[in-house]
């Protein structure tokens, strides 16, 4: 923790301003595209009532990202969420994702080779023939849960294999990433944390406990060379050591997991546009950034402001927690022509998708993330052409963090 946060957390989270409205975890929760479609015009800002703000419009949203007088949130969330020390705490506390300046550089540092764009495109190949493989193992069936079967298990075998995880290791190591994972969202209450905290300590040691063995018997892997630089290096804590990694299973495993299937659905949602992306493959990786913006699955990056910020007249104070809304900026109808409608030829999405977040903490494994969703996408439009739903069309939850996402049943 730094003397920043510190200041910020002895003068607590400021209250909204007066003239902004405070919403509800409940009415967010219930319909996040209706109330910011409700507020975004009116308001660039309101208040969260747990969270500070929730900042709605693209155009703030992306300069946020950026600015300088907003920063990561350090540990000021898990303690606004009630959290205030033990293994949850500790994976905010010494996680490059909630870092800043000089400590952020150097727990991201180590990721930053193995995560480059040009050597994640070495991957697609066999990420095109592990995904053509699953579609291949439940063809005969059915009838199938997309998620558990397919959308999920691309970004854990990738992750698996970058990382050096055993593959046996995959039902175990997700299902505890994605009971952590909740811990960003505004679902869970206090009765809640203890069974969360319980998968973050299993997770904190399945991690250590590979360290361990690499330490012991090292390899041509990832591990072992993150193990040795790190060590080498002597900037990491060991604790730093095993939260790196920690996050990274989380992320490498989750947000990929609800946008392969989502984007699926909203696919066969509108056939048109899946016999166009079936017929002509150069127009799955826009369909795959179409996905993205109309049901991102994550949907807000936090923030702490260091300053007074001022948007269009409306005052957020200093030490305020932030939710900068990709959610909603994604949908804004002063930069995207007929938000609410889902169209893969849409020509106004950014060069750069807002999605993945913006200045020093862009999300670092972007590159794999599209490349597993395209070659997710591209397996499924050349094996499985006639895919259709079966059941219904599966609802995203959340308004902010890493969203969840149920059943997808699908027949070939």
């Amino acid at each position: 923790m730094n003397g920043t946060e510190d200041s910020l957390l002895d003068a607590g989270i400021p209250e909204p301003s007066i003239g902004i409205p405070t919403l509800t975890v409940a009415e967010l929760e219930a319909d996040p595209h209706g109330v910011f479609r409700t507020w975004r015009p009116r308001l660039p800002v309101v208040g969260h009532e747990v969270a500070g703000f929730l900042v709605l419009r693209a155009r703030d949203v992306d300069l946020l990202m950026r600015d300088p007088r907003v920063q990561a949130t350090e540990t000021l969330y898990p303690k606004a969420r009630g959290i205030p020390e033990g293994p949850l705490f500790d994976i905010f506390a010494h996680g490059m994702l909630n870092a800043n300046g000089a400590v952020h550089r150097w727990r991201r540092s180590p990721f930053t080779r193995t995560f480059a764009a040009r050597i994640i495109e070495g991957l697609r190949s066999r990420i095109r023939a592990a995904a053509e493989s699953l579609v291949q193992d439940w063809m005969p069936e059915e009838d199938i849960d997309l998620v558990a079967r397919y959308s999920a298990l691309i970004p854990a075998q990738t992750i698996a294999e970058i990382l050096g995880l055993p593959r046996e290791d995959i039902p175990h190591f997700t299902h505890l990433a994605y009971e952590v994972s909740r811990v960003l969202s505004f679902t869970f209450g206090p009765e809640d944390i203890p069974e969360l905290e319980a998968a973050a300590v299993a997770l904190h040691d399945y991690v250590q406990a590979l360290l361990e063995a690499r330490r012991s018997a090292p390899r041509d892997d990832f591990l072992t060379r993150f193990l040795a630089e790190a060590e080498a290096a002597g900037e990491l804590t060991p604790e730093e050591v095993i939260v790196q990694l920690v996050q990274m299973i989380i992320g490498g495993t989750d947000t990929t997991r609800v946008a392969g299937a989502m984007q699926v659905a909203l696919l066969l949602q509108h056939p048109e546009q899946w016999a166009a992306v079936r017929g002509d493959p150069s127009l799955i990786p826009a369909a795959v950034a179409e996905s993205l913006r109309y049901e991102p699955s994550v949907g807000s990056a936090g923030r702490v402001a260091r300053e007074e910020i001022r948007l269009d007249g409306y005052v957020v104070p200093a030490g305020s927690l932030i939710l900068l809304s990709t959610l909603s900026a994604l949908r804004d109808e002063a930069v995207y022509a007929h938000p609410d409608t889902f169209d893969t030829r849409r020509t106004d999405l950014p060069r750069l998708h807002p999605v993945f977040g913006g200045g020093a903490h862009r999300c670092i494994g972007e590159a794999l993330a599209r490349i597993e969703l395209e070659e997710g996408l591209g397996a499924l439009t050349r094996l499985a052409p006639r895919l259709r739903m079966t059941g219904a069309m599966p609802v995203l939850q959340g308004h902010s963090g890493i969203r969840r996402i149920d059943a997808l049943r699908v027949a070939a």
